[in-house]
């Protein structure tokens, strides 16, 4: 099942950084994953499905398990739901019980998956790309992370403050005339390659930057360890280019928040 393939390297992906933090934790529950950042920013404290869901009762037991977990703790966090685990017709009715449980949709991203990455379509510019694992590739990754993902640099710093993240979690910034504009991370995990964090600042989009960045690390992480079938999360904004690139849509993750 393709689907599965998105949502466990997505899973992988909060593993990976939730298992480099002193107050991080992991837990596999009935049916539920928790890879819990212990942060500020509710999106990295989050819980998934493992399991195929039958039916309306298994689906209200998988809300209320991270319920009562974040609850305990008095966390805020996220639900990152990959709707292709829910068999109908409860999936119709997913949102209605997690919005009973105090859940509130945040966005949906199309789950999308690659055999092959396809060539560019148009020439790319030329970029320097740099390995995030030092304080100035660092600062520059969560400088851009603040401005696309509109957080506070403060909430972003904050997931990624352990130096012990970079090793799996591989990150890069792209450099324009020596100002970083674009970023792109890598999670190898579940038999698939998962792209994250792919970001450019507003004043340099549209010009295949972002584009060029993915590109490289992909190239690079192929070199190290074979390139296998990549996977990602689409915004909207990014689903014409990664179509062009060779990806198709295999799944829908909703993404309800606390």
């Amino acid at each position: 099942m393709e689907f599965q393939l998105v949502a466990d390297n997505l899973r992988e992906s909060f593993r990976v950084i939730a298992s480099s933090r002193t107050g991080g934790e992991l837990h596999e529950l009935r049916g539920v994953s928790i890879a819990s950042a212990g942060a500020t920013f509710q999106m990295f404290n989050a819980a998934f499905l493992s399991a195929p869901v039958a039916n309306e009762t298994e689906l209200k037991q998988r809300v209320r398990l991270p319920v009562a977990h974040f609850d305990q703790r008095g966390q805020e966090w996220a639900y990152w739901v990959c709707e292709d685990w829910i068999e109908q017709p409860a999936r119709k009715r997913s949102r209605r019980w997690l919005e009973h449980y105090g859940l509130r949709l945040s966005t949906e991203l199309p789950g999308m998956i690659a055999d092959r990455i396809l060539p560019p379509a148009r020439p790319l510019p030329h970029i320097d790309v740099r390995r995030v694992g030092g304080a100035a590739t660092w600062d520059a990754f969560c400088e851009i992370g603040s401005v696309c993902f509109h957080v506070p640099i403060t909430w972003f710093r904050e997931v990624f403050d352990n130096a012990r993240v970079w090793d799996r979690f591989m990150s890069y910034v792209g450099y324009v005339d020596d100002e970083p504009v674009a970023t792109t991370s890598i999670v190898s995990g579940a038999g698939v390659i998962g792209v994250y964090n792919v970001a450019t600042l507003p004043g340099s989009r549209r010009r295949g930057f972002g584009e060029a960045v993915m590109r490289h690390a992909l190239a690079e992480v192929g070199r190290e360890r074979g390139m296998e079938r990549v996977i990602l999360q689409s915004t909207p904004a990014g689903l014409g280019l990664y179509e062009r690139m060779g990806f198709r849509t295999v799944a829908r993750v909703a993404v309800y928040s606390s």
